[in-house]
C-alpha cells in the first residue's frame, strides 16, 4: 500500500519545491542567542522569538540547573495523577498575579492551551467570533468545538459588530483575538473589542503569545497596554517566546473557567506536566521582569532603530512599533533567495510564504531581540541594502 502513498507524497513534495515554499530546517551549533552557529558560520540571529534575551541568559540558566537538583527532571504523570509539584502551583499563582487575572492553568504548550479552551467551554448553543488572521491554534481549537463559528477581517471592528449581531441568538458568545498578529506584527484593538463584547454580552479571549513580557509599560501585554486587564476574560500565552523560549504554555482567566478547565479540558488532562525545570526557571523569569524594565527598553531601541533606518533604505515594512518587522517582498522564491543572500552575509532571517502567510504576500519576518547591540542591528540594515542588489 505504502508504495503507492510513497510516490504521491513524493509528488507533493516537489510541486512545493518547486512553487518556492520548501521550509527547510537549519541546524544551530550553539545555545540560542543573538549570534549562532549555522553550518559552521558564525550568523547574526533575526529570526528567533527570543523577544528579551533570555533563552541564554546566565540567570536562567542558573535557575535552571538548580531546579534540575531540587525537583528532578520530568514527571512521568498527568497533572491529576501525580503530576503537581509545588513549583508548579507556584508559577500558576506567579502568572495569574503577574497577568492580572484569577488563575492560571498550565499546558505543555500555547498550541495544547488554545486547543484545550473551546470544547470545554462552549457547545452547540454557543458561538464563537474569532479574528481572519488568528493563529492556526485557535483556528483549530475552534474546529474542535461544536460552537457555531464567526468570522470577522482582521481588527475590523464593523465586521465584528455584525457577527456579534448574527450570533445574538448563542446561549454564550466568546470573542477570540491574537494580541498581537505573528506574521504582521499588528496589535489587536482590544478596547473596541471589549466595548462591543459589553455591548453584546460576549466574553473577550486573547492568545497573547507574541506580547507578555515586553509589550505595555510593565510587560504585562496587550490587556495592559489598551487598558482593560480587567475586562478581558480568557489570556492563554507560552512561556516559549519572551518568557525565556524553551516550551510551555498557559491559560489565565476567570476562576470557574480554570476550575472546568482543570476538569474538562483534554491537552490538560491527557498530556504529562509541564517539566518543573521550566517551571521553575520561569519564576526566575518573572522576577527578572517585575524588578528591571532594561531589556524591554532595549528591544523598543532596537526595534525603532531597525524599522526607521530600513524604511529610509526604501523597504517596505508593514507600519507599527512592534519588534516583529515584516520586510514586504510578496514573490515566494524572491524571499526565499533573498533569505539565503542574507545568510551568506551573515544574517539569519527566514522567508514566510504561503500557507503560513497569503498568496502574493511572502515576507522576510525579522524579529528583533534586547539581545541584538546597536552594531547588530545597523550590520542587518547593511546586509539587507546588499542582498537587495
Amino acid at each position: 500500500m505504502f508504495t503507492n502513498v510513497r510516490e504521491q507524497l513524493r509528488t507533493t513534495l516537489d510541486e512545493i519545491a518547486e512553487a518556492g515554499l520548501l521550509k527547510p530546517e537549519r541546524v544551530i551549533s550553539t545555545p540560542q542567542n543573538s549570534q549562532v552557529s549555522v553550518a559552521g558560520q558564525e550568523v547574526l540571529n533575526f529570526c528567533a522569538n527570543n523577544y528579551l534575551g533570555l533563552a541564554d541568559d546566565p540567570a536562567v540558566v542558573d535557575a535552571a540547573k538548580e531546579a534540575l537538583d531540587r525537583w528532578g527532571f520530568g514527571m512521568a504523570s498527568v497533572r491529576f495523577i501525580c503530576g503537581t509539584q509545588e513549583v508548579h502551583k507556584e508559577l500558576e499563582s506567579r502568572l495569574s498575579e503577574f497577568l492580572g487575572m484569577e488563575d492560571t492553568v498550565l499546558y505543555s504548550s500555547c498550541f495544547d492551551a488554545n486547543g484545550g479552551v473551546f470544547e470545554t467551554l462552549l457547545d452547540a448553543q454557543d458561538a464563537v467570533i474569532s479574528d481572519a488572521l488568528n493563529h492556526a491554534s485557535i483556528i483549530d481549537g475552534i474546529r474542535l468545538s461544536k460552537a457555531q463559528r464567526f468570522r470577522y477581517a482582521n481588527r475590523d471592528m464593523a465586521e465584528l459588530e455584525a457577527r456579534l449581531k448574527e450570533a445574538s441568538d448563542a446561549r454564550r458568545r466568546l470573542i477570540v483575538t491574537d494580541g498581537v498578529f505573528s506574521m504582521d506584527g499588528y496589535v489587536a484593538p482590544l478596547r473596541e473589542i471589549c466595548d462591543l463584547a459589553d455591548r453584546y454580552d460576549a466574553m473577550v479571549m486573547v492568545d497573547d503569545s507574541h506580547a507578555v513580557g515586553f509589550v505595555g509599560p510593565t510587560g504585562r501585554g496587550t490587556p495592559e497596554l489598551h487598558g482593560v486587564t480587567d475586562r478581558v476574560d480568557i489570556i492563554t500565552g507560552t512561556l516559549g517566546k519572551a518568557l525565556g523560549g524553551a516550551s510551555g504554555g498557559y491559560v489565565s482567566a476567570r476562576k470557574e473557567i480554570c476550575d472546568l478547565l482543570r476538569q474538562r479540558s483534554r491537552p490538560y488532562l491527557f498530556s504529562n506536566s509541564l517539566a518543573p525545570v521550566i517551571a521553575s526557571a520561569s519564576l526566575r523569569i518573572l522576577d527578572l521582569l517585575e524588578t528591571s524594565g532594561e531589556a524591554r527598553e532595549r528591544l523598543r531601541a532596537n526595534t525603532a532603530r531597525f524599522r526607521s533606518e530600513m524604511t529610509k533604505a526604501g523597504f517596505d515594512i508593514l507600519p507599527g512599533d512592534h519588534p516583529i518587522a515584516p520586510v514586504m517582498i510578496g514573490d515566494a522564491a524572491k524571499a526565499a533567495a533573498m533569505a539565503e543572500r542574507l545568510l551568506d552575509l551573515g544574517i539569519y532571517v527566514i522567508g514566510f510564504s504561503y500557507p503560513v502567510v497569503p498568496h502574493g504576500q511572502a515576507r522576510i519576518r525579522v524579529q528583533l531581540s534586547a539581545a541584538h547591540s546597536t552594531e547588530d542591528v545597523d550590520r542587518a540594515v547593511q546586509a539587507f541594502i546588499q542582498a537587495r542588489g
